[in-house]
């Protein structure tokens, strides 16, 4: 395949993300100016500090931007270098690759990860200061975005052992563990949890994007069972619940009659009973979807019978009339002041 059309393909898949897109001009900045990513929404103050002075043409417009054109600025220029922890002298050469950032807010750290041009992105992962590792284009996206969601598995792990933040969250919300779970990038995710520390983990596990989201709940709506039973090596509370309705990821893989999902999170210990915000079980879903199998499974785990959502209604009252899921929820038990009392004739 020629290498042009190839490059074009993976292209598209960021440009479907991107709006405005084109590098035809570039911004210079200060070290000092994109040094500070405490937050994951640049300040628009720094903005204005901006002056037309600041701004220089680049012969590296949208028209001639390619992995060749990456590579011979490799070759001019002396990025070999580590990246330090204190203040170093920088060649003009390397200054310019530091203090350069497009029209789309990208560095070239994250041009090299799109034009996956592999030798110079590892050469700018070590001579760039972590806090320019870190910088988010205009859709908020860091160079660990970009080089998960184009499953860059290597440049992933340099990042993270350079001390790449993997709690910084793009225009969606998402971390780079949000795309890892959506996209199915196992060896990313793999790379980006294993050296974290339990409470990072924690923080990041318990990360929702703009829709509500946490990564298990990602992972179990795209049915990532592997990346699923990765979070729950590492210890991801399965109980989490999602911002908007409160949904368990037991909840999502019941609506999506997962049967290899809700069986994995009750075999891991998921609460069967978790209740929705409207006080709705996954016994409950399950019944009102009619998955005799799913139902069966949620009743062997101890699934309570006679929870009432907000509609005082119980998974019993869902499942009249329907004789089959009816023969999963037997009558012979009753509770007295919340506990269960059996019947024996």
């Amino acid at each position: 395949m020629d290498r042009n059309v190839e490059e074009k393909g993976k292209l598209d898949l960021l440009e479907d993300n991107r709006t405005d897109s084109g590098i035809d001009s570039f911004r210079s900045l200060t070290r000092d100016d994109r040094c500070s990513t405490t937050s994951s929404v640049p300040d628009p103050h720094e903005q204005d500090k901006l002056s037309t002075d600041e701004r220089l043409d680049s012969s590296y417009g949208s028209s001639s931007l390619t992995s060749e054109s990456l590579s011979d600025l490799m070759g001019k220029c002396s990025v070999s270098g580590t990246r330090a922890e204190h203040t170093v002298e920088y060649s003009e050469e390397e200054a310019n690759l530091l203090a350069t950032v497009t029209e789309d807010g990208d560095t070239f750290l994250h041009l090299a990860i799109i034009h996956e041009v592999e030798t110079f992105t590892h050469q700018l992962i070590n001579l760039f200061p972590k806090e320019i590792l870190d910088i988010q284009n205009n859709l908020y996206q860091t160079p660990l975005h970009l080089a998960v969601y184009l499953n860059q598995v290597p440049v992933v792990k340099a990042l993270v052992a350079n001390g790449a933040c993997v709690e910084l969250q793009d225009q969606d919300g998402n971390t780079p563990l949000h795309v890892a779970c959506e996209h199915g990038r196992f060896e990313c995710a793999n790379e980006m949890i294993r050296p974290a520390s339990p409470s990072m983990l924690t923080t990041v596990f318990e990360t929702q994007n703009w829709r509500g989201l946490t990564c298990l709940h990602v992972a179990t709506l795209h049915k990532r069972h592997r990346i699923m039973k990765l979070l729950m090596k590492k210890g991801v509370n399965l109980n989490l619940q999602e911002g908007t309705s409160g949904k368990t990821a037991l909840h999502m893989a019941v609506e999506l009659h997962d049967v290899d999902a809700v069986s994995l999170l009750l075999k891991r210990g998921a609460n069967p009973d978790a209740a929705m915000l409207n006080g709705c079980t996954a016994l409950h879903l399950a019944v009102g979807r009619q998955d005799a199998t799913i139902t069966s499974s949620l009743c062997q785990a101890g699934a309570d019978k006679m929870i009432r959502n907000i509609e005082d209604e119980t998974a019993l009252d869902l499942a009249d009339g329907n004789d089959d899921i009816l023969a999963l929820l037997p009558f012979d038990d009753i509770q007295i002041m919340g506990r269960t009392v059996g019947l024996n004739f």
